[in-house]
């Protein structure tokens, strides 16, 4: 919805070829405009050619003209709609003042047929109409994903609060490997002063000495890399044994997985397919259900240019137009005949009974399309996962193959090398002397010494790496502790929010019409308000709690005792005042008061003169311009103060 805009002195509309206008232009001055003349005088047009410019799509083309333009000026601002007649249907363009209509066509273009007015009359369940404008579908995924993200943390943050833990564990295996490998460079530099001072005393001409050297050489040469092979023997077999337990564990985890038929799925979709197909033709009845109540009731009000025309062509005693719309027998407008006004409320009645049947079954088969696509995707998730498993383990047997495959290389290679060093030994051997096979002996064993030394180096970089990985992911905590905490503020915010809406329009509600009763003064109305309870229904495959609006009404009878009446008990007058008290309440709770300047409202005849003057009066308090249509005599009661238009 548009922002707040500052708004000057005057707004100025500019109305050319829609309703029953040829064209027009008004001034509104900030305040209460009275749009003041008799039925079929283009009042409720310039109201939908004024909605028009704000956002919406309820207004008509001029029955005769091709193209419409209404423009709106508000300061420095200008906001335009322009209607073409293309192929049968009205096309809308344009810049409006809102870019999303839906709770001002609720709560803010008051017309009879307001859903807003409507739903107190209709007994409609006035929580849906008021939460009708908040995305609890958005609000709702958004706190599942916060939910999921919480999850994460809190996972995170536990395997950091373990981490934590073993911090001192790695810090006292480092300093048990250094003092190792201390005692291990004293043990091999020892060793290799033996190594020095027998070397000393072989006494052999260089010529034996050099090949007994080279022999010794390529023993140790190949001695490494014996050690080299069994230490990734060892690798390779540890690597195997986890995967086999990876492998054991997602077999598990498969046997657990439900099945999932492709038949069940596939009946899924079909029967969603299905109910989306119906969905849609609801919605098509129900619009055109609606168009035509709104053609109807455009009709009876008189505004609709059409039927003038037709009218004045069937009518042949020359009475007045609108004389004749108002009379207890009307013509109707498709075959020309006289028939009874209460039989065409009575049908429209019906009209209207037959869209709150199908906007019913439209939210029945929401429902029943949130439950299949729940289920749906529930399916889609285990099919997915059993199939992540079903890969998971086809590369896990792959990698065992791979690495038994390399194990039985590497055991060949051993083998090899074991022979060799046999081998070499024997050649050694035939070279030394007493001398000289001691001179071995301390070779072997600065052989090992440096090979267990480079075990222990290799030992403490692994550990030194995990105590830095460890630290580096403990300086994230603090950080993952205040997302956390943020995270636990949104869903809190979130949970409450449509709570808190719903709790806002009670009190809105309540405050309100507490106040208009006692300034319009119906002598048996004690009080008339709503009360908001908790209820469980169904959402897809969950039982959720949702608040629900029950409206009461408390009369008195002369004796001074009260007593609690029904709604379908209220007179006109008293439905009609409470729906625009609900539809005000509306306007307030989504802030349109501080987005949108303009309340437009029509329709007050069940309203005496004095009343509709005392309910003009409060709500103009609430929106920067009111602009209401009246008959003369109605307007007659109005303050002087208030701007009137006659001539449209």
């Amino acid at each position: 919805m548009s922002q707040s805009r500052a708004i000057e002195d005057h707004a100025e509309l500019s109305v050319e070829n829609v309703g029953g206008i040829d064209a027009t232009e008004i001034t509104f001055s900030p305040g209460v405009t009275s749009l003041t003349g008799r039925n079929a005088t283009n009042r409720t047009s310039l109201l939908q050619a004024l909605m028009a410019t704000l956002g919406s799509e309820r207004v008509s083309l001029k029955g005769d003209a091709d193209h419409g333009e209404v423009e709106l000026t508000l300061g420095d601002d200008t906001y335009t709609r322009t209607l073409e007649r293309r192929n049968g249907t009205v096309v809308f363009d344009g810049d409006p003042y809102l870019e999303d209509t839906e709770a001002a066509e609720l709560f803010a273009f008051l017309l009879e047929s307001n859903e807003a007015r409507q739903a107190v009359a209709r007994d409609d369940d006035l929580r849906e109409v008021i939460m009708r404008p908040v995305d609890t579908a958005a609000i709702n995924a958004e706190i599942e994903q916060l939910e999921a993200e919480k999850r994460d943390l809190d996972d995170e943050l536990d395997r950091l609060e373990s981490l934590d833990s073993r911090l001192p564990e790695l810090e006292a295996e480092k300093t048990r490997l250094e003092d190792r490998i201390e005692d291990k460079r004293t043990e091999l530099d020892a060793k290799e002063s033996e190594i020095e001072d027998a070397d000393q005393t072989v006494d052999d001409t260089r010529e034996q000495k050099n090949a007994f050297e080279d022999a010794l050489d390529e023993l140790q040469e190949v001695r490494s890399e014996l050690e080299d092979v069994r230490y990734r023997i060892d690798t390779e077999r540890e690597s195997i044994q986890a995967l086999e337990d990876e492998r054991d564990e997602l077999e598990t985890t498969m046997t657990e997985l439900p099945e999932t038929p492709a038949g069940d799925l596939d009946e899924l979709e079909t029967e969603i397919d299905r109910l989306r197909d119906h969905k849609q033709s609801l919605e098509s009845t129900i619009n055109q259900l609606q168009r035509i109540l709104q053609f109807n009731e455009e009709l009876l009000e008189g505004d609709n240019p059409e039927l003038q025309a037709a009218l004045q062509n069937r009518s042949d005693d020359g009475e007045a137009l609108t004389d004749q719309l108002v009379e207890d027998t009307t013509v109707c407008w498709t075959c020309g005949s006289e028939v009874e006004r209460d039989a065409i409320d009575d049908t429209l009645d019906g009209l209207r009974e037959l869209r709150s049947e199908h906007s019913s079954k439209r939210n029945e088969i929401d429902a029943e399309l949130d439950e299949l696509t729940d289920r749906r995707d529930a399916l889609r998730g285990d099919r997915d996962q059993r199939e992540r498993v079903d890969r998971k383990l086809d590369e896990i047997d792959r990698e065992i193959s791979q690495r038994e495959a390399t194990l039985d290389d590497l055991t060949d290679e051993r083998s090899t090398l074991e022979d060799t060093i046999d081998e070499r030994e024997a050649a050694v051997e035939e070279l030394e002397g007493q001398e000289q096979s001691e001179l071995l002996d301390h070779h072997k064993e600065a052989n090992q010494l440096e090979f267990e030394l480079g075990r222990l180096e290799s030992d403490l970089e692994d550990v030194r790496e995990e105590i830095a990985s460890v630290e580096e992911d403990l300086d994230e905590r603090d950080r993952l502790t205040d997302r956390r905490e943020e995270l636990q503020t949104e869903l809190a915010d979130l949970r409450t929010r449509i709570e808190q809406l719903e709790a806002e329009a009670v009190e809105e509600f309540n405050d309100h019409m507490e106040t208009i009763l006692g300034v319009l003064d119906y002598a048996n109305i004690e009080r008339i308000w709503i009360e908001r309870t908790e209820q469980t229904v169904r959402e897809g495959r969950r039982k959720v709690e949702r608040g629900v609006f029950d409206l009461h009404v408390i009369r008195s009878t002369n004796e001074g005792t009260t007593y609690e009446d029904s709604i379908g008990h209220l007179s006109e007058s008293e439905r009609e005042v409470t729906g625009l008290v609900f539809a005000l309440a509306g306007y307030l709770v989504h802030d349109l008061h501080e987005s949108l300047p303009f309340i437009v409202i029509d329709s007050l005849e069940a309203l005496d003169s004095d009343r509709i003057a005392a309910l003009v009066e409060y709500f103009g308090e609430y929106a920067t311009y009111l602009v209401v249509a009246l008959l003369p005599e109605d307007a007659a009661a109005l303050s002087d103060e208030y701007q009137r238009v006659t001539d449209i």
